[in-house]
């Protein structure tokens, strides 16, 4: 009697797979075939191929077995044939490692060397992380970026506060040396993420106005970012994006923006009380770190915008998002490091938490709103239409949801409070032009509350924000990553190479802002912006779609504070600019707060 016996061992998607395992398998025979002293079975290697065209190949083995010899074999030397397949398979997952993490990224830079372009070695699994941590922590420690100097006169009593803008040198103190090093254009390492830095005006200008949607956000952002951002319009690229663009879009226009401006001045009038009640209760000045109500208006306005009469339930979302952005903003270095996300720690852990417990708030607020009779035009109903008119599956359709929800909070409500915090720093540092802007603000309104034409009018205010823009852009860097060969200005810049551009840099420059460029100067603006280096909001096919609301919310909280306080630092204010994915004061911003005289206070 013949029994037929089949063992089938791997599961393979790709011809050469296959090679490969079927030269494994013929040693497995032979392994099995020594180790059973049998002499009459006959062993072969076949293919069988489900009838389903979905179905991968098997590859096995058959034995046929001869009165059951080969069986009780099998059965004897089965850990055996186990011990080999575990083998095997973990050599292939160090082979395919070594090509991931060794010939891919020293490939792409050779092809970057041969064209002259060079930077800092890198170290496996790290890249430069080490080198960069290192300069980060050197730089802490050199000179404080805020002095006090004493007034020769002693009965003037006053002093002289000197704060430096040159943040750059503190953030990014290891781009200064490489820079310095290797030239304007060069190459380091993430992980295993190759980033090439480039700063020349002229190869900026190509890189950021490119059209091709083969040049787009870089993929490791929708994948170590996956928490915070998803797959919404800031990480996501080629038609997803454009689909996303053409939804959101429409709702950031200025006519659909000018209709937010009463959600502005409530959101406003709710802190102008506030204030007004600790300056009276704190005698008629009031030390207040402002970083904290800047985030509260900015996290009130978006949530009314967001959700409209239901504005408490965004306000409970984004109070989670914030504190999900700070748990990645302190894993931001290891973004490249192949594998971490995966890893089970604190921070791991917290970060999947918390993305739970915000996905489903979120899609609690869309089912309340899809049994509501009557419903408000806010952005939540704008995604809903958007995902509902796209022939997404169910979860396809949560998904484009949740993640446009973060997405607008990341952009809206971030950058706009940093940017205001900024801003009241820089002029309650620099009295003069404190006192031009509410000059302005007075003549223009008078007794009453700004109004869109109004705040267009205040060219002081708006050089003021344009100045605080280009010292303290909220995002730093300009990313982005090429998903074919592509060339810029002569430069061949590999497929899977990521292109960085720091604003900063480019905002502080000499060469372009002249020798004073660390200083704030907002008469640098008084004929507007030009310059395309000049890009706090982005620029290109991918600029901020916000940028207008966030420029008329800032105009209009600067209007109605300037208007009703005066502001100055507190001794207590440490100037300490921090990267937490938006550029913010690490130790907050103390401001010393007084209410105008009321002939002064004109607009409550």
């Amino acid at each position: 009697m013949v029994i037929q016996r089949e063992c089938k061992f791997a599961r393979v998607a790709s011809a050469r797979n296959q090679d490969r395992l079927m030269l494994m398998l013929f040693m497995l025979a032979a392994n099995v075939w020594e180790n059973a002293k049998i002499n009459g079975p006959n062993v072969k290697l076949y293919n069988s191929v489900d009838d389903t065209p979905a179905n991968p190949l098997f590859i096995g083995v058959r034995l046929e077995d001869v009165d059951g010899i080969v069986a009780n074999s099998l059965a004897q030397h089965n850990t055996t044939i186990t011990n080999d397949l575990v083998l095997i398979g973990f050599v292939e997952v160090l082979v395919s490692l070594y090509k991931r993490l060794v010939v891919k990224p020293e490939r792409l830079r050779e092809m970057l060397r041969k064209q002259g372009i060079s930077g800092p070695p890198p170290t496996l699994l790290l890249g430069n992380i080490r080198e960069i941590k290192k300069a980060q922590a050197q730089s802490k420690i050199k000179a404080p970026l805020i002095s006090t100097i004493n007034d020769d006169e002693p009965a003037a009593a006053a002093t002289t506060t000197s704060i430096s803008h040159n943040i750059d040198a503190l953030l990014f103190p290891f781009f200064d040396q490489w820079r310095k090093q290797y030239g304007e254009v060069f190459v380091f390492s993430l992980g295993n993420t190759q980033i090439l830095h480039v700063t020349q005006p002229d190869v900026v200008r190509e890189i950021t106005t490119c059209t091709s949607l083969d040049l787009g956000k870089p993929s490791y952002q929708h994948k170590e970012l996956g928490p915070l951002l998803g797959r919404g319009i800031l990480t996501s690229n080629g038609d997803a994006w454009s689909h996303q663009r053409n939804i959101l879009a429409p709702e950031f226009y200025m006519t659909k923006v000018k209709g937010m401006m009463n959600l502005i001045t409530e959101s406003t009038m709710m802190l102008l009380t506030s204030w007004n009640s600790r300056i009276e209760k704190e005698g008629g000045i009031a030390d207040i770190k402002i970083d904290g109500d800047m985030r509260s208006l900015s996290g009130d306005l978006i949530s009314r915008a967001c959700f409209g009469s239901n504005y408490s339930k965004g306000e409970d979302i984004f109070l989670k998002l914030r504190a999900l952005q700070e748990i990645m903003s302190k894993k931001s270095l290891s973004m490249g490091i192949p594998g971490m996300r995966y890893l089970p720690t604190k921070s791991n852990r917290n970060a999947w938490q918390l993305e739970k417990e915000i996905h489903n708030l979120i899609l609690k607020a869309v089912n309340e709103r899809k049994q509501e009779a009557a419903y408000e035009k806010d952005l939540l109903q704008m995604i809903l239409e958007g995902a509902q008119s796209s022939n997404f599956s169910q979860q396809e359709t949560d998904q484009f949801i949740v993640d446009n929800c973060k997405n607008i909070y990341q952009a809206g409500f971030e950058t706009t409070s940093v940017a205001s915090t900024w801003c009241l720093m820089l002029l309650a540092s620099n009295q003069e032009w404190q006192d031009r802007v509410r000059a302005e603000v007075i003549e223009i309104c008078s007794d009453r509350t700004p109004d869109y034409e109004m705040l267009n009018k205040m060219k002081q205010l708006t050089m003021v924000i344009q100045e605080t823009l280009r010292l303290y852009p909220p995002v730093a860097v300009v990313s982005r990553e090429a998903f074919k060969d592509m060339i810029f200005r002569g430069i061949n810049i590999p497929k899977g190479v990521n292109v960085w551009t720091l604003v900063l840099t480019l905002h502080t420059d000499p060469k372009i802002w002249g020798p004073e460029a660390y200083k704030f100067n907002p008469q640098r603006f008084s004929n507007g912006s030009s310059t395309h280096l000049y890009m706090p909001f982005g620029v290109g096919p991918r600029v901020c779609l916000g940028q207008n609301l966030a420029m008329v919310e800032l105009k209009m909280l600067m209007a109605l504070l300037l208007s009703n306080f005066s502001f100055s630092l507190s001794p207590k204010y440490d100037h300490s600019p921090t990267l937490r994915l938006v550029i913010e004061p690490e130790h907050g911003v103390q401001l010393l707060v007084k209410k105008l005289q009321d002939d002064d206070s004109l607009l409550i």
